[in-house]
């Protein structure tokens, strides 16, 4: 979803969900990626965090984008795919205020130890059971029938630890100079998403692509 769209979660949507046709797709999927049009490289690197010897890969998302909600579990499939000297993380992207509750309850999870848990029950809630988790009291409320405790949950959503990495995370967005989501960040050094790509399945092959490239370098 472009950062313009991200208001109009169920309107007209950008070019990274549609596509452009099986045929335009497979011809696409066929062409080597290309910089500047697949994808782009940054003028600044961004911050990494990965372990010495390690390509980082990064995903942007959006718990209500519903974008992120059809591309995770792509992402978790090709996750299980990528060779040990790359490691993914993900990342909560907040365009506007209201964001910033949800890049906290992502966080949270992350500090219980939940996200292999919880992180797609999150996204079915939003887009399937059509609950708002938007606010720390409605998360709050989902997250005790998930078997959280209320006063952990508020410890931790409330915490320096939390407001700092949810604010790490929009300083990481806009050092990759997200323009929708979901997004992918490679090395520090390039991006790409559906709209540079042509829809999500081909920038994970563009993600392929560069990380092969920078491991031969």
């Amino acid at each position: 979803m472009k950062r313009r769209d991200f208001s109009a979660a169920t309107a007209s949507l950008a070019i990274a969900a549609t596509g452009a046709g099986a045929w335009q797709t497979a011809q696409a999927q066929a062409k080597a990626p290309i910089e500047g049009i697949d994808y782009v490289t940054l003028d600044k690197t961004a911050p990494v965090e990965s372990a010495a010897g390690k390509i980082e890969v990064v995903e942007f998302f959006w718990y209500s984008c519903p974008h992120c909600n059809a591309f995770e579990p792509k992402l978790e499939a090709w996750v299980k795919t990528i060779p040990a000297h790359v490691s993914v993380k993900r990342v909560p992207v907040a365009f506007q205020d209201s964001f910033v509750p949800q890049q906290r309850l992502f966080y949270v999870l992350e500090a219980l130890g939940k996200v292999p848990e919880l992180h797609a029950k999150v996204f079915y809630a939003i887009h399937v059971e059509k609950q708002q988790l938007n606010k720390e009291e409605t998360i709050g409320a989902w997250l005790e029938k998930q078997g959280v405790s209320k006063p952990k949950f508020t410890e931790l959503y409330n915490s320096f630890s939390i407001s700092t990495k949810a604010r790490r995370a929009t300083q990481l967005q806009d050092a990759y100079k997200v323009q929708g989501v979901p997004a992918l960040g490679v090395a520090g050094r390039f991006y790409t998403d559906g709209g540079l790509a042509g829809s999500m399945d081909r920038a994970v092959t563009v993600a392929d692509f560069l990380i092969a490239q920078i491991k031969r370098t």
